[in-house]
């Protein structure tokens, strides 16, 4: 086995056809084509099945392929390392966020890092919770960052930060001047009683945010009207700053928005309500001291 083989073979996989992988390889179809046949002769045995222009593993196929990505991962851990040994700062991380989460946290991350690795190229994504995880553990991200984890064998996660998640209402709200000063608290607090008839406008229950506003109105044995939807957290605060109603969205969100006014921002439970961020990367994995580097700059910048 050499490297150009495994990708090969890896991206036939993938695509499940000839001209597909060809394409991404850079290379033509006939050219696979044969490379492929010569491999299986000298396997004497089929790596895929053919149906039309669908190419599907055998089951000699797949246990090639499981051995093909552990070699890939060790020659992309050695090619991290060698950077590493020989004190290049140069490199590259590519980073998963939540939908629509990198607007409230590269900016307080990238410059930070950027100014003490120029050279190092970062390359930012945002897909949804399994999208994430199935592309760290296919070896296409080095981190990933959940808003809420749901620990895999295969993965390490560090905390970045507790979050905490505010009720946001307008300025304008009769209730927007009624939070008090609470011990632990760094907003002032408000009893969510005080909104049981108030229009909310939450999060889907799948998602951390959603979740926790349902456990708080569960607590606090309330059921304000829910009106709107959304996955949108940008969405939310806007329709809560425009008086639509109440929404509950993570503190960062609101610390990256542009408002004309600041909108009136409360702690909520007992304490206050948090979600926590953790960034995960696959175990076992060579993280090159820029990578490690960037989880402390997360860490220290986003506590800012």
């Amino acid at each position: 086995m050499n490297i150009q083989e495994l990708n090969y073979i890896m991206c036939i996989a993938k695509h499940r056809n000839l001209t597909r992988a060809a394409q991404e390889l850079y290379i033509s179809q006939p050219t696979l084509s044969k490379y492929l046949q010569k491999l299986e002769r000298d396997l004497d045995g089929k790596l895929f099945s053919r149906s039309g222009n669908c190419y599907t593993p055998t089951y000699l196929g797949r246990r090639y392929m499981e051995y093909a990505r552990k070699m890939l991962e060790l020659n992309q851990d050695w090619e991290k390392e060698l950077l590493d040994l020989q004190a290049c700062r140069e490199g590259e991380l590519n980073i998963a966020f939540p939908l629509m989460r990198s607007s409230c946290m590269v900016p307080d991350i990238l410059p930070v890092f950027h100014e003490k690795y120029p050279g190092v190229k970062v390359n930012f994504l945002e897909e949804t919770y399994a999208i994430q995880e199935r592309l760290l553990l296919d070896d296409q991200l080095d981190f990933a960052v959940f808003n809420e984890a749901h620990p895999h064998p295969n993965l390490v996660y560090e905390v970045l930060m507790d979050e905490e998640v505010l009720l946001m209402l307008s300025p304008d709200h009769p209730l927007a001047y009624q939070g008090k000063e609470r011990e632990g608290c760094r907003y002032p607090w408000i009893d969510l009683k005080l909104l049981e008839n108030e229009p909310f406008i939450l999060h889907f229950p799948d998602q951390t945010t959603g979740r926790i506003a349902l456990e708080l109105f569960e607590k606090y044995e309330i059921e304000p009207p829910v009106p709107f939807h959304t996955r949108n957290s940008q969405a939310c605060a806007l329709l809560a700053y425009q008086g639509m109603g109440a929404c509950l969205i993570p503190e960062n969100y609101v610390k990256s928005m542009k408002f004309d006014r600041p909108p009136a921002c409360f702690s909520v439970g007992d304490g206050g309500a948090f979600g926590t961020l953790t960034i995960a990367y696959r175990r076992g994995a060579y993280l090159p001291s820029y990578a490690r580097d960037f989880i402390k700059i997360a860490q220290e910048n986003l506590h800012k």
